[in-house]
C-alpha cells in the first residue's frame, strides 16, 4: 500500500503541518487532478485551518473517485491546540 499523501487545502496559506506533501487550494482540487496521485486508491490526509475547506475538498476527492481519505478534524487549529507547532515553507 502506498504511503498516505498529506494535502493542505487551506487558502490563503497560513502555515502547515510538518510532513505535508502538497498544497492545493480546496476550490482548485477538481482543476488540479494532475497534481494528485494518479492511483485513486492512494491514501490521502486532508486538512485546512478549521475543517470547513477540508470538508469541501474531501467531498470533491470522493466525487473524483478517491476513497481512502481521512480528514484532520479541527484542522490546523486543533493541531496547535494539542501543543504541536505549524511550520512555514
Amino acid at each position: 500500500m502506498a504511503d498516505r499523501v498529506t494535502v493542505n487545502v487551506h487558502v490563503p496559506y497560513a502555515g502547515e503541518i510538518a510532513g505535508t506533501d502538497m498544497l492545493i487550494p480546496f476550490d482548485q482540487i477538481a482543476d488540479r487532478t494532475a497534481d494528485l496521485p494518479a492511483e485513486r486508491s492512494t491514501p490521502l490526509a486532508i486538512y485546512c485551518r478549521s475543517d470547513r475547506m477540508s470538508r469541501i475538498a474531501t467531498q470533491t476527492l470522493f466525487d473524483l473517485g478517491y476513497h481512502d481519505i481521512i480528514e484532520l478534524h479541527g484542522g490546523m487549529a486543533a493541531w496547535e491546540q494539542s501543543g504541536r507547532a505549524l511550520v512555514s515553507r
